[in-house]
């Protein structure tokens, strides 16, 4: 049994008070993959890139246990190329630019040896294109996790809603659980999103952690704070990597176990924006991770006695 991503593969070119990339390879599933690699292989990738997307960074991924049989690579057109300036804040951001090249007409296509997917992760696409791979799959997976944006929600939320009420838990940021459920509160803004299908719901808020939500159950992961952070860019992304890939390694899909995969996601989201784009990812070791994982341990550990 295995876990399918699906996701850009991409180029972006990045600014930050702190620096600025050249063109650089980026991309929700490149994240994902990077990241979840970590923790099971091999992940079998559902994308699409230009005859521009260099063949090192495939082999790098296939050496990583990245199946890219879903990958289709459309030699005489371009890849996904997004650019944006970040604020001082690190967190609001313009988009410079976005050619969206091969994603224009991405229509995914599951291979047969796919078919066992277990564990299924739709990176931030559009709503149609994610649903199109659920209702590929002939068996449903164990676990159907779904990334989205405010964007989808302006552009495309019949076909959002529809693919919302397919999947079993979606990541969105504060501002998009806000958007999409008519609440402020976010407790209230949970119970009405999950009504629309989803049994989980994931609110990421950046530098002051995630929220998971199940039924009446809210459980509250920090972000680690960090001296310097150069790239938030693939850093949500990198958190879902992090949050499937520990699901897929352990097979536990409790709630319980979703906060640990809720702690691991936001340990690896922590290595990522240390530097420019998938860099960091491509470093890190097991120990490392172990390492950050006991400080996040240490960071909200307390005794206390009442009365």
């Amino acid at each position: 049994m295995s876990l399918v991503v699906v996701g850009s593969m991409a180029f972006d070119a990045i600014e930050t008070p702190f620096g600025k990339s050249d063109k650089i390879i980026g991309g929700a599933g490149t994240y994902i993959a990077w990241c979840a690699s970590n923790f099971t292989q091999p992940i079998k990738q559902i994308s699409v890139v230009g005859g521009d997307f260099p063949q090192e960074e495939l082999d790098a991924l296939t050496a990583r246990g990245v199946n890219l049989e879903g990958v289709q690579i459309k030699k005489d057109e371009k890849t996904f190329f997004w650019s944006g300036r970040y604020h001082l804040d690190m967190n609001s951001r313009d988009t410079l630019d976005t050619q969206l090249n091969v994603l224009e007409n991405f229509q995914p296509v599951v291979p047969e040896s796919y078919q066992d997917c277990e564990f299924l992760m739709l990176g931030n696409l559009v709503p149609a294109v994610q649903r199109s791979v659920i209702e590929q799959l002939k068996n449903r997976p164990k676990l159907i996790v779904m990334d989205t944006m405010n964007f989808w929600m302006e552009v495309a939320l019949d076909d959002l809603l529809k693919t919302l009420a397919m999947v079993d838990v979606l990541m969105v940021n504060d501002s998009e659980a806000r958007q999409l459920s008519g609440e402020h509160s976010l407790v209230k803004a949970a119970a009405k999103i999950m009504a629309m299908g989803p049994k989980y719901l994931v609110i990421k808020k950046g530098e002051h952690g995630a929220l998971l939500f199940h039924e009446k159950q809210i459980f509250f992961a920090p972000a680690l704070p960090l001296e310097d952070v150069f790239d938030p860019t693939g850093a949500g992304d990198t958190f879902a990597g992090g949050f499937i890939g520990h699901l897929a390694r352990t097979k536990d899909i409790s709630f319980d176990n979703m906060k640990t995969a809720i702690i691991v996601g936001s340990a690896m989201a922590s290595y990522c924006v240390e530097k420019f784009g998938t860099q960091r990812l491509r470093e890190i070791s097991d120990v490392d991770i172990e390492s950050r994982l006991n400080e996040f341990v240490q960071l909200v550990n307390f005794d206390i006695s009442v009365g």
